[in-house]
């Protein structure tokens, strides 16, 4: 029988590793950046997909609701104000509140919204590694190893280099975790009713609290998201809603357009899509993967696991059931990295944790492989997460306790 050595991966090996991934992603970064003018060494507008959302806040600057879901109009606005994004379009998706958001950012030039933008996002990123590493005991002597990879995290350096919006999604889910610890689920709602910005990431939450009945979660969340539509309705009136919702019913048939890049897509749905040829196969797949996921997540979130294994369930399961899912939305997953490195640490060294802390460590650097997927179609990452998911399970049966 195949075994696997339990002292591989050790602290020193991870804070080593964690440094020289750092310095490599970082020092890339900065050296793609370091070029006169907005343009990067690629020819690539910074921030990149940030030029949206400082779009999306000019509209809402200008009270033009009837353009927020225009990308020709969006396009011509962004060119106005930013000449090197001429050209430009981004199909708008976002609901409209999320324009009022990056009203004040519009206020700005593009290059000081920007370093507003990623040095907000890296300090919620911060914070919310923080706020779960304090919940984590087993983890606060290590305190060196977890700030080192915590920089090293493939998904934070493609939020920063994206200027995407995921640390608001983490800052949702860290919010929902520090509720659930302090057994607050109407607050932990509110949390995750905020998602209604990324409704793609709220699904495995919707599943889980549907099925176990936690309607203090659902009207918490209910209420946020609710809150949040209704102060778009009354600052643009109803047609912008109106329009959202007709978009994402077209959503299926534009997905063309939304994944352009479909190796750095990190769920189910684009797994099946990468590896069978035919969309009908791959869609009856996904959807029964979906399935067996989803119960994964409900079975576990019903058990006596610790929160730190029921939690770190539901944030694998909300990556691996989203339907459109980018590298940078993984970040989401730093809360699940400490909580079961935090429950590992307290557990004794033998086959079954050596396995888990191999999967472990495979799904914080496999997204860096992405690419690869262009050309063996197979999107490594997908089967990775979706063992720890099982492995978690097993060990609410107590058929895998080590």
């Amino acid at each position: 029988m195949l075994t696997f050595p339990a002292s591989w991966i050790t602290v020193k090996r991870l804070r080593s590793h964690g440094l020289i991934l750092a310095l490599c992603l970082w020092l890339v970064y900065l050296w793609n950046m370091a070029t006169p003018g907005l343009l990067d060494r690629a020819g690539n507008l910074k921030g990149t997909d940030f030029l949206h959302f400082y779009t999306l806040g000019s509209l809402a600057l200008a009270h033009c609701g009837a353009d927020l879901y225009n990308s020709q109009s969006q396009s011509a606005i962004a060119a106005a104000r930013v000449p090197s994004a001429a050209g430009i379009y981004y199909l708008p998706l976002y609901p409209p509140q999320v324009s009022l958001f990056f009203a004040p950012f519009a206020q700005l030039s593009y290059s000081w919204a920007l370093i507003l933008w990623l040095a907000l996002s890296s300090l919620i990123y911060g914070l919310c590694c923080y706020a779960v590493w304090r919940n984590c005991p087993n983890l606060h002597n290590q305190k060196l190893a977890v700030l080192i990879l915590a920089l090293a995290l493939p998904a934070f350096w493609h939020l920063i280099a994206w200027g995407q919006t995921s640390a608001f999604a983490l800052a949702c889910f860290t919010l929902a975790f520090l509720a659930f610890r302090a057994q607050r689920e109407f607050l932990a709602g509110l949390a995750l009713g905020c998602l209604i910005f990324k409704p793609q990431l709220a699904v495995a939450a919707a599943i889980v609290f549907l099925f176990t009945l936690r309607w203090r979660v659902i009207v918490g969340a209910l209420l946020s998201s609710l809150t949040q539509l209704t102060t778009a309705w009354l600052y643009y009136g109803p047609g912008p809603l109106r329009e959202w919702i007709h978009i994402l019913l077209k959503v299926p048939k534009q997905l063309s357009l939304l994944e352009p890049r479909l190796y750095q897509t990190h769920s189910l749905r684009t797994f099946w899509s990468m590896l069978i040829p035919w969309s009908s196969v791959s869609l009856v797949l996904y959807l029964i993967s979906a399935v067996l996921v989803s119960a994964l997540a409900v079975v576990t979130w019903r058990s006596r696991l610790d929160l730190s294994l029921r939690f770190s369930a539901l944030l694998l399961a909300t990556v691996l059931l989203a339907p459109h899912l980018t590298v940078y939305d993984l970040v989401i997953l730093g809360p699940a990295f400490l909580l079961l490195s935090g429950w590992i640490v307290a557990q004794p060294n033998n086959s079954a944790v050596a396995y888990f802390k191999l999967l472990l460590y495979l799904a914080f650097v496999l997204p860096l492989l992405g690419p690869l997927a262009r050309w063996i179609h197979l999107q490594l990452s997908v089967p990775v997460m979706a063992a720890i998911l099982f492995g978690i399970w097993k060990f609410s049966t107590k058929e895998f306790a080590p």
